[in-house]
């Protein structure tokens, strides 16, 4: 692999679905991989078996799938690299940079009790440790221990690409263990060991890991390996303050999409969380953001998430996604809910389109299609009963018989014959043309607003439209007092 080729990586855990905290990491790697013509790569950090849930890994990965991103290697799994990892336990322990801790965590526990009361944080290095022969005697005894790094004196530092120089004092930072009494090792030297072996140059994460990061820094150190460079993102957070968090139960990826966000609307909006191009834009598509990305407009500030704003976006991209796309993502959620069949659809699919094309302005979600379109599939529905009582007296039951009877003559019922008898009718009448729009859209569709009157009667074709206005005339005159 060439020394200057940019290989980026997201490593979800599966303890629960894609949030939209791991999303947004994963869309920077993503783009930041894309515009510098490298590697985004996939890795399932899955090394806690208390936590890992394997029935969640596909749905991850179809998540990320479904956000349009694609990933060039992978996904490796580190359940599946558990052998890899001795060898840097061994070195670690070999360079005196490690060492092998006999305690219980019964022991542990009482210890930091000990020190809670005495108000210090941190574990006692020599009492974690034993004496050569104490440790040789608990080796023949073969008990159990773990391996922890020594920390060394003095502070670690490195340069983050997004929050700057970042230091901390090592007296800060505990023996933390690396390997488990099991032989397994732990996430941090888990990560460094991938992060190296898979060439990893950028690590974009979130600005939660800032501790990890200095963690790894020391192992680096202590391998001889060269770190790669850090970026610590920004956290998503909810808005009462508190951190999107699956525990918390915030929607996840998946869940968005059930309720009719677009993958290009939801990846549009999960970027600007954070980030801007630096302008007054927000709608930009896929392939704007990968020319106009870059790590260093990342703002340090946590954002929040405003679901407003998404709909918002959402609803300026399902105006601007073409009809016949709408109607293919719009056709299953119809058959889910039972107003239609797949067969139905099939044999109709232009009739389909005509209705997206005019319920699309109105939409925030594809779920408002379902909402919205019942009346294109059925005339069993009840008529708005405000509506009703407004709009459906004895002089419109009389008018709309005659208007029924002009539709019915007509020889071609598109939309200027439409409007023109309407309109005649309206003229003879002296009365508004509101009065015969108003009560025949009723009729039509049962509710009171919605796309233009001629197109829907159009849509819905002679026959039905005549059939719905005599229906209308009917429960009228059946509700005369």
């Amino acid at each position: 692999m060439s020394d200057t080729e940019v290989r980026v990586r997201i490593a979800p855990s599966p303890s629960g679905y894609l949030h939209v905290g791991t999303a947004r990491t994963a869309i920077f790697n993503w783009l930041y991989a894309r515009q510098n013509g490298g590697k985004f790569i996939v890795r399932i950090e899955d090394t806690d078996q208390s936590r890992s849930q394997a029935e969640l890994i596909n749905p991850i990965l179809d998540a990320m799938k479904w956000l349009g991103l694609d990933w060039d290697e992978g996904p490796f799994f580190q359940s599946e690299r558990l052998e890899r990892y001795t060898p840097y336990v061994e070195k670690l322990l070999e360079g005196n940079h490690a060492y092998r801790c006999f305690r219980t965590s019964e022991e542990l526990e009482q210890k930091r009790k000990e020190l809670a009361k005495a108000k210090d944080q941190h574990l006692d290095k020599d009492w974690l440790k034993s004496t050569p022969e104490e440790e040789r005697k608990l080796l023949e005894q073969k008990t159990p221990f773990a391996v922890r790094l020594a920390i060394p004196d003095g502070e670690t530092a490195y340069d983050d690409v997004i929050l700057g120089h970042l230091v901390r004092q090592n007296t800060e930072i505990e023996d933390f263990v690396i390997c488990r009494s099991d032989g397994r090792a732990v996430y941090n030297l888990a990560v460094v060991a991938d992060d190296h072996e898979m060439g990893i140059t950028h690590v974009i994460r979130g600005n939660d890991h800032i501790t990890n990061t200095f963690k790894q820094m020391l192992l680096y150190r202590a391998l001889g390996i060269k770190p790669p460079r850090f970026a610590h993102v920004p956290l998503i957070l909810r808005p009462d303050k508190k951190k999107v968090s699956k525990r918390l139960g915030d929607k996840d990826v998946a869940e968005y999409g059930n309720e009719g966000i677009l993958s290009e609307g939801l990846f549009n909006f999960l970027c600007l969380l954070g980030w801007s191009p630096k302008d007054d834009r927000e709608y930009l598509s896929i392939d704007e953001l990968v020319r106009v990305f870059k790590l260093e407009h990342v703002n340090k500030a946590n954002p929040i998430f405003n679901e407003e704003k998404l709909l918002s976006l959402n609803r300026e991209y399902i105006k601007n996604t073409p009809d016949y796309k709408l109607a293919e993502q719009v056709a299953p959620l119809l058959v889910q809910a039972g107003l239609t069949t797949k067969y139905w659809l099939e044999t109709r699919w232009e009739y389909l389109i005509r209705i997206v094309s005019m319920l699309k302005e109105r939409c925030s979600r594809l779920t408002d299609f379902v909402e919205m379109s019942g009346y294109f599939f059925s005339d069993e529905f009840d008529y708005e009963e405000k509506a009703a009582r407004k709009q459906f007296t004895a002089e419109s039951s009389e008018r709309m018989k005659e208007l029924a009877l002009r539709f019915e003559a007509l020889d071609v019922f598109n939309k200027e014959s439409l409007e023109n008898t309407l309109n005649e009718y309206a003229e003879e009448l002296d009365i508004g043309k509101g009065k015969l729009i108003h009560p025949t859209r009723l009729a039509a569709s049962g509710i009171s607003r919605g796309p233009g009157l001629y197109d829907l009667l159009v849509t819905l074709g002679k026959e039905a439209v005549i059939k719905r206005m005599r229906k209308a005339v009917a429960f009228i005159d059946s509700h005369k007092e």
